[in-house]
């Protein structure tokens, strides 16, 4: 953090306005309250159904290889022919996703991957003690559950490249161990396996996103943090390179210090303060399933149909698919039949029937084209802090990132360097 950063966000200090009620902007509100801002949040929709709420639930300092990785372009192609494939994107002439589609051709490469694994690793591992310290507060209870998470594979092409990464993962001090398929299957003593392996990242963990969103809600309103739903903000007056003012569809709020989040919508709010924030929303699906009796304990990637299963408050939540296209509100019934078509492979208990339209559940994931989140100032804009952009992994690094935000509100020293997550970097 610059000196000259440092100035601006000592000079702010009292009041936050934060866009985005969003799992982001509901833990930046939480530390900033805890720093003993005044805040004030506006958020575009009603609070109940935001992208986090149908989330897997799942902490992951696995999660080091981002998006942007070798062997998605050619992946992507193969899938792009199969409607039931778990990573899509719609051929369109839209602007935006071209440029998006050419920033990831740009990144997609071992290089980026490699200087990307240790920011990430510190990203989540930072999140993931967050999370602990958070667990411990009487007023939030949210299921957190420190039983790692399975990477199970059914082939030996898929197996031997997941345990090659469990030896990168070792190398950056995570705590992972390849199981063989009698080693898995120990672990879930109620639920039949249909898998040649696994590899157990026991650094990660699992929580209800449902629970946490709700849980800090009332906490934030509680402790006086004002939140107002249903207020879209339509523009910003701008003076001598600072927002003075946020234009909404409710009234005109004077401005201190922003922090903008927004999720998947945070493209279309930049624009409006005449930034350029690249972002694509990745269209995913998750439904809840009785286990009955095939309970499953741990949660699980299916790694070949790229499924994310989640033990939940005695249900299982299944979740998938990553569609990069244009925002709309259609249920596509191929990609959530390929995630049903899926589960039985790995899981011959459960003989999953298609989900009815309203048992579905849909969101976008912000997707930025190198893989990794926004979260810092912006030179254009001196009291503007941008957050977002965290793809599949909001719930994972919403506190980290919260805590962060309040670090530099504050002006003192960062818990971790953030200079990969420049949000003026394209």
């Amino acid at each position: 953090m610059t000196n000259e950063q440092m100035n601006q966000s000592s000079s702010t200090k009292g009041e936050v306005t934060i866009i985005g009620a969003g799992i982001i902007g509901l833990c930046s509100a939480y530390y900033l309250h805890k720093e003993g801002f005044k805040v004030t949040l506006l958020e575009q929709g009603d609070l109940i159904n935001n992208c986090s709420s149908g989330n897997a639930g799942m902490i992951v300092p696995s999660h080091f290889v981002p998006l942007a990785a070798p062997g998605m372009i050619s992946k992507g192609i193969k899938w792009m022919f199969d409607s039931k494939s778990p990573f899509y994107v719609k051929p369109s002439f839209n602007p935006a996703l071209i440029s998006w589609g050419l920033k990831f051709w740009k990144y997609a490469n071992q290089q980026h991957v490699d200087q990307s694994a240790v920011p990430l690793r510190d990203l989540h591992l930072l999140s993931k003690q967050l999370y602990d310290d958070l667990a411990k507060d009487p007023s939030l209870d949210f299921g957190l559950e420190k039983k790692g998470i399975l990477m199970l594979y059914k082939t030996q092409a898929t197996g031997d490249e997941e345990i090659h990464l469990a030896k990168k993962a070792q190398n950056l001090g995570l705590d992972v161990e390849p199981l063989s398929a009698a080693q898995t299957q120990a672990l879930e003593p109620n639920a039949a396996l249909a898998v040649l392996g696994s590899v157990h990242y026991r650094c990660d963990a699992h929580l209800s996103p449902n629970d946490l969103v709700k849980q800090l809600v009332a906490y934030l309103k509680k402790n006086e943090v004002e939140i107002i739903s249903n207020c879209k903000v339509t523009g910003f007056e701008t003076s001598e390179g600072e927002i003075t003012a946020i234009q909404t569809s409710n009234q005109t709020y004077a401005a201190n210090l922003v922090v903008m989040t927004g999720g998947a919508w945070l493209p279309e709010l930049a624009k409006k303060a005449n930034l350029n924030i690249p972002i694509m929303p990745g269209k995913g699906y998750s439904f809840m399933v009785d286990p009955k009796e095939h309970q499953i304990h741990h949660p699980a990637l299916l790694l070949e149909a790229r499924v994310a299963v989640t033990p939940m408050n005695g249900m299982v939540r299944f979740g998938g698919t990553m569609e990069i296209a244009p925002m709309n509100d259609k249920i596509n019934k191929n990609r959530v039949e390929g995630i049903v078509n899926s589960i039985p492979q790995y899981y011959p208990d459960y003989q999953v029937p298609i989900p009815q339209i309203d048992k579905i559940w849909y969101g976008f994931r912000p997707c930025s084209p190198d893989g990794l989140p926004y979260i810092g100032f912006t030179k254009k804009l001196k009291n503007l802090i941008i957050a977002g952009g965290h793809g599949m992994m909001g719930v994972s690094l919403a506190p980290a990132t919260g805590k962060l935000v309040a670090e530099l509100a504050v002006g003192s020293k960062l818990s971790i360097a953030i200079n990969k997550y420049s949000a003026d970097r394209f």
